[in-house]
């Protein structure tokens, strides 16, 4: 069952800072100028559901496993468009707007690329 879906509008161009502490940051089109340079701005979208551990998060062809939720991401996604994923397997929320994943290699995100959440 699919969540949630959104498409990248544009890229900030600060977003590769944060790619060697596997984050990247979402906000939706309302971003504040000094955010939007670090960040993936997408489309804001609702969220069909709860997001849980084991739902599966696709950026592009990639797919990543989700091992933990903050309590403010699916709030925050749909009403800003606004969280951190940060691909570091952690299996515990420390973060309320942090959506974690898999522990992995970020592949390179463009315009255009769909974002998905699915269980």
């Amino acid at each position: 069952m699919q969540k949630y879906s959104t498409k990248v509008n544009k890229i900030g161009p600060e977003v590769e800072a944060f790619l060697d502490d596997k984050m990247l940051i979402l906000f939706g089109d309302n971003a504040p100028e000094e955010l939007a340079e670090f960040c993936l701005t997408i489309h804001v979208n609702e969220v069909e559901g709860e997001i849980v551990p084991g739902d599966t998060l696709q950026i592009g062809e990639n797919t990543y496993k989700i091992t933990a939720v903050g309590n403010a991401v699916k709030q925050n996604l749909s009403s800003l468009g606004h969280i951190t994923l940060k691909f570091d397997g952690s299996t515990t929320a420390e973060l309320p707007g942090t959506l974690y994943l898999e522990d992995s290699e970020l592949q390179p995100v463009e315009v255009d690329t769909e974002i998905k959440i699915y269980s």
